[in-house]
């Protein structure tokens, strides 16, 4: 079995805390057509290099019915930047257009099979799994960036039409896990393509 979830696969059921103070899950966007879940965290150079990137996906597809929840799972015993309240912080100073959820028991993360940050998940309205891997080709310098992917699997699938690359391959620092050294990938994990 595949550590990350497989295209077609329902979206993993979750209740997490956000950075707004209220508490969120999986039913909580049932009225949203789409649902874009990413891991991210606070301090890895491909999440904050392309974090303007994510922003303006989220915007450009809003009006479409697109949601993005974003969910830290990284271990702030690895990085303490990564804990809630620098994600409380970055939220208040970048006032990103997503919800910012905390899975500090890292549950939801093995649930999805997040890889690394960022890493997205794109589910259609009924909640099942039409693309999952990288937003951009080279996250770190978005500006330089070839492919747009998560832009393209929205395109196609709002236009109607079936997602040409439903997997790709995530790229960015690892998801830090609970316990372990910085580097670390359970032993299924691998990648998508």
């Amino acid at each position: 079995m595949s550590f990350t979830l497989p295209i077609g696969a329902p979206a993993p059921e979750f209740r997490l805390p956000a950075t707004d103070g209220k508490t969120y899950a999986l039913s909580d966007f049932k009225d949203d057509p789409v649902l874009v879940v990413f891991f991210t965290c606070n301090h890895c150079p491909y999440v904050t290099g392309s974090d303007e990137a994510t922003r303006g996906s989220a915007e450009k597809f809003s009006d479409r019915g697109v949601r993005f929840v974003a969910i830290n799972s990284n271990s702030r015993n690895t990085y303490p930047e990564d804990d809630f309240p620098h994600m409380v912080e970055r939220m208040r100073e970048h006032k990103f257009p997503w919800l910012y959820l905390h899975d500090e028991n890292q549950e939801v993360a093995r649930a999805y099979g997040a890889l690394r940050t960022p890493h997205f998940y794109v589910f259609d309205r009924d909640r099942h799994l039409i693309y999952t891997g990288r937003a951009l080709d080279n996250p770190r310098q978005s500006e330089k960036a070839a492919t747009h992917d998560l832009d393209r699997a929205l395109k196609e699938y709002l236009a109607g039409k079936p997602v040409s690359v439903p997997m790709t391959n995530p790229v960015g620092c690892n998801v830090k896990w609970e316990g372990r050294d910085a580097h670390w990938m359970p032993a299924e994990a691998c990648d998508l393509v």
